[in-house]
This record gives C-alpha cells, sequence and structure tokens, in this order.
C-alpha cells in the first residue's frame, strides 16, 4: 500500500461507483459513512438503505474492485443499515419531506381512507404542514372525502398539487375519467408512485400521509421500495375477521422493515345520537387487544357515527370540528401519532452493523 494513500483518496475513488437505478454516486447519495486506512488494510463503512438487499452485495464488490486498484492492501467493506429503514428505499425523492406515513389496512371496508384524511386534517390543526398521496389508484376516493374542488396544475414542469384543508393533496383521480376502471400491472403502478413523489412539489412537510390500497399487493411493495417510510399506521375495525386479516398487513410491513407506528380501531361503538345508548355493532377493544398482542402500539378508537358518513360524503372531514366526540378522537389519535413518530425516527438514527 501506498505511504502517501489517504481517506480523501479513497473517497474520490468511490466516486465512480453507483448502484443499480441510482443517478448519483454513492459518495454523493451520502452512503460512504466511513474510510479509515491503516497500515496494509482500507476499511469502508457503507450506510446502504437496505444491506440485506441483494443489489448492496453489487455496490460492495465494486468498492472493493475500485479501492484494490489504489494499491491498498487488504479492503474490507463494512455495511451498515438504518433500523427501521424501508427496504430498497431511496431517500432523494423527498428531501424536504421529514416525515412519511403511511395509513394501511389488511381489507377493505374498513374506513382507512376516512380515518387517513381525517387524521391529515388533525395533524395539520396541531399546527403541522402536511400533505395527502392518495396511492389507491384502483379505488381513489381521498378527495371526494377532503372536498377537493381544483385539481393541481403544473408549474414549471411539475405538478403543483391541490391544496384543501391547509393539506397539499395528491390523487389519480385527479387524472382519469370518474367512471374508467384502472387496470394496470405492477411496472404501471410502481412509475405512478414514483411520479407523486419526484415530480409533485410538495415542498417542506412535517408529515406526508399516503392512503394506501388495502391489502399486500404491489401498490404497498413499490412504496416501501422508493422512498424510506417512517412507518405504518394499521386500521381496522373491532372484529376477529378484520384484526385477522390486519396482521396479514403488518407481517407485510415487517418483511419490507418498516416500523409499525401502531393500529387504530375504527368503528369502535355506536352511541345513538337520541338516547345515548352504546351499542358495540363489531365488537370493541379487539384492535387494542391484539395491538397489546403483537406488542404494538395502541393510537386510539374512533367511534362508529352517521355524522362521519354523512359529512364525509359532503367533503367535510369531521376532524376540522374538536368540539364533537369523533374529533376529539381523530385528535388523540393524531396526538398519538406524533409520539410514536418521533420515537421511530430516534431508533431510525441508531445504525446497526449486519454480519
Amino acid at each position: 500500500m501506498s505511504e502517501r494513500l489517504h481517506p480523501q483518496d479513497v473517497m474520490k475513488a468511490l466516486a465512480s461507483v453507483k448502484a443499480a437505478g441510482e443517478m448519483k454516486d454513492i459518495v454523493s447519495l451520502g452512503w460512504v459513512k466511513d474510510v479509515e486506512v491503516e497500515e496494509g488494510a482500507v476499511t469502508v463503512t457503507l450506510a446502504l438503505p437496505n444491506s440485506s438487499d441483494p443489489a448492496s452485495a453489487v455496490v460492495a464488490d465494486s468498492v472493493r474492485r475500485e479501492v484494490a486498484r489504489l494499491n491498498a492492501g487488504e479492503v474490507r467493506v463494512r455495511l451498515v443499515a438504518r433500523h427501521g429503514a424501508s427496504s430498497g428505499a431511496s431517500s432523494n425523492l423527498i428531501p424536504q419531506v421529514k416525515n412519511t406515513v403511511a395509513v394501511a389496512s389488511g381489507k377493505g371496508g374498513v374506513g382507512k381512507s376516512t380515518v387517513a384524511v381525517n387524521l391529515a386534517v388533525a395533524l395539520r390543526r396541531a399546527g403541522a404542514r402536511v400533505g395527502l398521496m392518495d396511492t389507491d389508484v384502483y379505488g381513489p376516493s381521498v378527495p371526494a372525502l377532503i372536498g377537493s374542488r381544483s385539481a393541481p396544475t403544473v408549474v414549471d414542469g411539475k405538478l403543483e398539487p391541490s391544496v384543501e384543508h391547509g393539506i397539499k393533496l395528491i390523487s389519480i383521480a385527479y387524472f382519469l375519467p370518474q367512471d374508467e376502471a384502472v387496470i394496470w400491472r405492477g411496472p404501471m403502478l410502481h412509475k405512478t408512485i414514483r411520479q407523486f413523489l419526484e415530480d409533485v412539489r410538495w415542498g417542506e412537510l412535517d408529515y406526508l400521509v399516503m392512503d394506501l390500497p388495502p391489502g399486500t399487493g404491489d401498490i404497498q411493495l413499490s412504496l416501501s421500495q422508493t422512498i424510506p417510510l417512517t412507518g405504518a399506521v394499521i386500521v381496522s375495525t373491532p372484529q376477529d375477521v378484520a384484526l385477522g386479516v390486519a396482521s396479514k398487513a403488518i407481517a407485510m410491513f415487517q418483511k419490507l422493515g418498516v416500523p409499525i407506528l401502531g393500529v387504530v380501531e375504527n368503528m369502535s361503538g355506536y352511541v345513538c345520537p337520541h338516547c345515548g345508548a352504546r351499542e358495540d355493532i363489531f365488537g370493541h377493544g379487539g384492535a387494542r387487544a391484539a395491538a397489546a398482542r403483537m406488542h404494538f402500539p395502541f393510537l386510539g378508537e374512533i367511534p362508529l357515527a352517521i355524522d362521519i358518513r354523512k359529512q364525509s360524503d359532503r367533503g367535510q372531514p369531521v376532524a376540522e370540528d374538536e368540539s364533537t366526540p369523533y374529533g376529539k378522537a381523530f385528535r388523540d389519535v393524531a396526538v398519538e401519532l406524533t409520539k410514536q413518530v418521533e420515537l421511530a425516527r430516534r431508533s431510525a438514527s441508531q445504525e446497526i452493523a449486519i454480519e
């Protein structure tokens, strides 16, 4: 090994290494965490988005090859991964967005989109800068639920999102005829998700809330592999069937390395507006018990109320009025979510070595 070799020489060599699908080199992407030059050896530490991905081994081999050309002696490559980072996610598509929260469910019909919209409103009412991304291309309902009156516009070659209730909004519903069915395969879905991220002028946001389709399909996989998700919120009703399917969504996110921020029990008990009697139509407490059993946070309960249905049909999120029981419920869920997001961010900053 040359006596004149310095860490900066190694960094210059690594500036020629690119990962598949990335426009920038690994140095520009910030993936080179450390370079140690010792007598007869060089150790390069790489902080990759997903060190368990087979593509990471290709990057590591390229690093060894480039450093070996410097007559560095033994070349060691140490891979580290950020705890909680999503699989294969690139971190530079939406650099001004602090937190990305996916709202998901195991099955349809549990009110996931209603929860996503009102959760976004509750976060905005708490003073946060919020965006809302409708990724359910098969059944986009977010614009209707939030009462969107204007479509996105194009500014300098990028989409300027619609703004409703102080929230920036994008949805495939703006770009398709109302009655047209979407029949797309995985690559088209992936392209759409990527465009919604990098071709939309989101600006600085504290939260980008993403309403995912129900189940465990291509969109969930594409989103998790495109950006690092702060975490996922799982929406379920209290009944056993819904909870059983919700556990599959949880298992999917765990396999993708996405933290579970918590579980929300929707349609949790009906209170008669006339007599005040409570009826647990779909049961009660099932989601709380399931969250405790699986050791995940329980974010709160949203009651079953006819006003939620009526106002949602009119495009008036109930979270705008915190004087109502359901408005207060969404506010409480938002408060718990912010706590879990902060914990997830702290956890993600702790890097673990991959053997």
